[in-house]
């Protein structure tokens, strides 16, 4: 009798059901948190990328990149600068290309076999008035939590591409 009494006051007793419904609970929780916060800031380091792409390009559009005797280097450190606030320019490649009509634009990205970003400079040629420009910027994003969100990644070392890649006809501009 003493036995079914202790059964009885065990099932009424309900200290400690929130910890267990916290515990529960919180790993599922935490994690949707933390992937939320992974996504996010690859959605804004996209952005940002994005923004940086077609600021830079405008310079080449316009002719005053050309005009100022730029080069890859300071078109470099024109899409760094921009960009500095979330990259490491080091995992920046781009590439800024002539083509005669919009249908020949036949890119390819710049991915080596064993499936890492090619390094360096993929070309420079701003082009002159009235050509048609491509510019394309590959950026290796390494991942905040990467042993957590692997499979965000699309490159090895749980690393991120992220592409932004603009195609403009330069405006009219002394040579």
């Amino acid at each position: 009798m003493h036995r079914t009494g202790f059964f009885k006051s065990f099932r009424k007793n309900r200290d400690g059901a929130t910890a267990v419904e916290f515990a529960l609970i919180a790993g599922p929780f935490f994690f949707f948190l933390m992937a939320l916060i992974e996504i996010a800031a690859v959605f804004f380091a996209e952005t940002v990328i994005e923004n940086a792409v077609l600021e830079s390009a405008r310079l080449i559009r316009t002719g005053q990149l050309q005009g100022g005797g730029g080069d890859a280097a300071s078109f470099r450190t024109e899409v760094c600068d921009r960009i500095e606030v979330i990259a490491n320019c080091d995992e920046m490649v781009f590439e800024v290309a002539v083509f005669e009509d919009f249908d020949a634009i036949n890119p390819t990205p710049p991915i080596a076999d064993d499936g890492t970003l090619n390094g360096g400079n993929m070309g420079f040629d701003p082009g002159r008035s009235g050509d048609i420009v491509l510019v394309r910027v590959y950026y290796s994003y390494p991942l905040i939590l990467p042993n957590m969100f692997g499979a965000a990644g699309n490159l090895p070392d749980n690393r991120r591409l992220i592409q932004s890649s603009t195609v403009f006809r330069n405006e009219p501009f002394d040579d």
